[in-house]
């Protein structure tokens, strides 16, 4: 009889297990892949000194070194974004362009008057709008304690590049998370 209900036990168990399982047997894929990015590379060059040309590297809440830059003074700004594999980096900027339309980035300065213009050849999502990896500051005033906030928002419902105005596109979001946050200091003379 123990035998009877031994083997009863383990043909309804594989009746159970078999049964839990679709038809083809697939195992549901991770439809967006999400990587983190660690790293924020921004790349300032001046566009009166073309020698000019900064790089601050962004990484776990620190950067590298402040934003060197000067009153009256406009600088092409580029934004790469980086994720770690193993034990170096690599641009996610391909795939933040790929999914153009799920990100959007702002800026907004804390103790600095800078003026941003997104750039003539920054990427352009589908409803119009420019991304934002590629800009123009223009460095209007600062005080010693300055700060740069670079924000990739990642799902809005809403953008708007021209956000406050046309002629200082720090943009803005309704909706959507932080995939970056970074906030740079500046030493701006």
């Amino acid at each position: 009889m123990k035998k009877l209900f031994n083997i009863s036990l383990l043909l309804f168990a594989a009746v159970l297990l078999f049964s839990c399982r679709d038809g083809n047997n697939d195992i549901p894929e991770d439809i967006h892949e999400h990587e983190e990015i660690e790293k924020l590379v921004v790349k300032l060059t001046n566009k009166n000194n073309a020698s000019d040309i900064q790089t601050i590297n962004y990484i776990g809440g620190v950067a590298d070194a402040p934003i060197h830059a000067h009153v009256g003074d406009v600088y092409n700004v580029e934004l790469d974004f980086q994720v770690k594999h193993d034990d170096h980096y690599h641009s996610a900027n391909d795939e933040i362009l790929e999914e153009k339309d799920e990100h959007f980035i702002i800026y907004s300065f804390a103790g600095a008057d800078i003026k941003v213009k997104r750039a003539a050849d920054d990427i352009i999502r589908t409803d119009g709008k420019k991304l934002g990896i590629k800009t123009e500051w223009t460095i209007v005033s600062a005080t010693a304690a300055g700060k740069a906030n670079i924000k990739l928002i990642h799902g809005p419902s809403s953008v708007n590049d021209n956000s406050p105005s046309s002629d200082n596109q720090l943009g803005s979001v309704v909706g959507g998370e932080s995939d970056v946050d970074a906030l740079l200091g500046l030493d701006i003379h």
